[in-house]
């Protein structure tokens, strides 16, 4: 029996809450305080690449004037960084207009708003595996039913999913389907061409939206003949060619969090006007509007000049970083850890011989102060496979050689 002061019994959470499962590679975050650690987890753009001296040109720019940066801005972005951005993606052989796109705060809201927008539960989305944690923990939240579809060296598998498609039932109709599909989070991988004119015709016939992430396009690698290496079409291209007299079914997402700066937390969307209206009005409820002041700080960044030179350096960095990797790994490993060299991007997906267990290469990695992400990580069933996400791109290269051999300690320990 209660007494007129005994609190009464809180309610419940909502279902998604009750017993949420956190990101797994934020779950790491612990062990990044242990001394000593070297980090391939997280996928962070090396602070040393940061054009502060631009950046802090463009925040005195951006606050000199009638401070405009001060006050609340549109939800969907200021007109001046729309304009910006719409430059930008032209560069990417994108047809944009300010009023096309939407900013938003980081890539990852963005998605979050098309989730909240299209997604009820039970519904079905598809996911290209091995995926980015983020969006499988929005998915799960969402209660969505997760379908995954296979990649190989070339990407999504298109011929899979087209067989994926004939056979779910009608009641499984998807909502989406979800791609990395420049420099691929955690695999690394370029979809080839032919396959992105596949799956926007996919996504015509059954009637699905695709989205398209890319945070990594910018960071090509050059060829061996010393060339940039030659960028397929957006999917967001192909899909204005195959359906100019109809709605494009593919959604546009991107951010400067890898090629400028991180704490900006400048993404943006580019979508079909009546998608777009719809996530506008979900981010209302969210934060009203992303900070108007590091929106400015991004466009006057973005007009200065700079950002070409910036995105060169980063490319040139991140190649000699990858191959230091990549090398080490061949030559310290013993054949036990295997990978590709990715021709972008900020990851090697490494595989290892199924005579080391997973936790136990894990654990010992921890105890060699060297940290990675479970290849787990990047599927919707958690199952254990003998895999691993490596990052190359914040730890300078003397890191790099030293973080592989420390991996190759754990692999001795961890051997069955």
């Amino acid at each position: 029996m209660t007494g007129p002061h005994t609190p009464a019994a809180m309610s419940g959470f909502a279902a998604p809450f009750a017993n949420p499962a956190g990101s797994p590679i934020r779950e790491l975050f612990p062990y990044l305080s242990q001394p000593g650690m070297i980090s391939l987890a997280g996928g962070y753009p090396s602070p040393s690449l940061f054009d502060a001296e631009g950046l802090a040109q463009a925040a005195g720019r951006a606050m000199t004037g009638d401070a405009q940066a001060l006050q609340y801005g549109a939800t969907e972005g200021l007109p001046v960084l729309r304009t910006a951005l719409a430059a930008l993606m032209e560069a990417r052989g994108v047809q944009a207009s300010g009023e096309q796109m939407m900013v938003t705060t980081g890539s990852q809201q963005a998605f979050d708003l098309l989730v909240r927008v299209l997604i009820e539960p039970g519904d079905t989305v598809l996911v290209e595996v091995p995926a980015y944690p983020a969006t499988l923990q929005a998915l799960r939240l969402a209660q969505a039913r997760i379908v995954p579809v296979p990649m190989d060296e070339y990407g999504l598998q298109t011929d899979a999913l087209a067989d994926l498609l004939h056979q779910l039932p009608a009641t499984q109709r998807p909502k989406l389907l979800y791609t990395v599909p420049n420099f691929s989070n955690p695999r690394g991988t370029l979809l080839a061409a032919q396959r992105r004119e596949a799956l926007v015709q996919l996504a015509c016939a059954h009637g699905f939206w695709v989205v398209e992430d890319d945070p990594y396009g910018e960071l090509r690698f050059d060829t061996a003949d010393g060339d940039a290496a030659a960028m397929p079409p957006t999917l967001r291209a192909v899909g204005d060619l195959l359906a100019a007299s109809g709605t494009n079914p593919v959604v546009y997402l991107s951010s400067l969090s890898k090629t400028v700066a991180p704490a900006l937390r400048i993404g943006w969307m580019l979508a079909d006007s009546s998608l777009l209206r719809r996530c506008a009005i979900a981010k209302q409820t969210v934060d009203l509007c992303t900070s108007p002041l590091a929106q400015m700080v991004a466009a006057r960044y973005l007009e200065s000049g700079r950002y070409p030179a910036t995105v060169q350096r980063a490319r040139i960095e991140y190649q000699r970083r990858m191959q230091a990797l990549v090398q080490g790994i061949a030559t310290q490993l013993d054949g036990r850890v295997q990978c590709a060299a990715p021709a972008g991007g900020m990851f090697v997906w490494a595989t290892f011989t199924p005579s080391i267990d997973p936790q136990a290469l894990f654990d010992a990695a921890v105890s060699q102060q060297v940290l990675y992400v479970p290849g787990k990580a990047f599927y919707p069933d958690n199952a254990q496979l003998n895999t691993m996400r490596l990052s190359f791109a914040a730890p300078e290269v003397p890191q790099i050689e030293q973080a592989v051999q420390r991996l190759a300690a754990a692999v001795a320990l961890a051997m069955r």
